[in-house]
């Protein structure tokens, strides 16, 4: 099975596993992807919506049922949520609508907001504008990246697959670089 006819068979699943669980990297190769012609871009940009959205309901009603206990049990990261915390307090709207375009608080940002008690109707009407403008923004970048890359290297078949890989090693060691940090 060759890149191509993997990605076509797998891709959408890809999209929407990764961007349940983190998602940046995995929507921009999404976007990518599309450009090629190996998926469609509103496709893209749905499952990416549902991805993300559905993970950050997670993790919100996580934090609703057993934030503050987490918490409680881990005074280190008192001071950094109580941080997330004065955000909402000043600028609730934006930070629900926005905390996936800060790299790194994307998923624990929602568990603090279900910890701080905001009505889960507010945060769902939020939730699913901020998921629906992060996978359209990211999903098109990754898109016009595509394009971008194709004006540069005029034989991009021949590069795809170190290209895809090359995305992939840049979004794993950024998320190794953050878990290591946060813990």
């Amino acid at each position: 099975m060759n890149l191509e006819q993997l990605i076509s068979d797998y891709g959408y699943w890809a999209i929407a596993i990764g961007t349940f669980l983190e998602g940046e990297t995995i929507l921009v190769l999404g976007g990518f992807a599309a450009h090629r012609g190996y998926l469609e871009l509103p496709w893209v940009i749905f499952y990416a919506f549902l991805g993300t959205m559905f993970g950050d309901q997670l993790y919100y009603y996580l934090g609703r049922i057993k934030g503050v206990t987490f918490l409680q049990r881990r005074p280190s990261w008192q001071v950094k949520s109580q941080h997330v915390f004065n955000l909402l307090e000043k600028h609730q709207i934006l930070l629900i609508l926005g905390f996936r375009f800060l790299y790194g608080l994307r998923t624990i940002t929602p568990f603090l907001i279900g910890a701080s008690r905001i009505s889960p109707v507010r945060f769902l009407v939020l939730n699913v504008a901020g998921a629906a403008i992060w996978a359209v923004v990211i999903g098109t970048a990754g898109y016009l990246f595509g394009q971008s890359l194709e004006i540069i290297i005029t034989e991009v078949k021949r590069y795809e697959v170190w290209v895809f890989i090359g995305i992939g090693l840049i979004g794993i060691v950024f998320w190794l670089l953050h878990t290591r940090r946060f813990r």
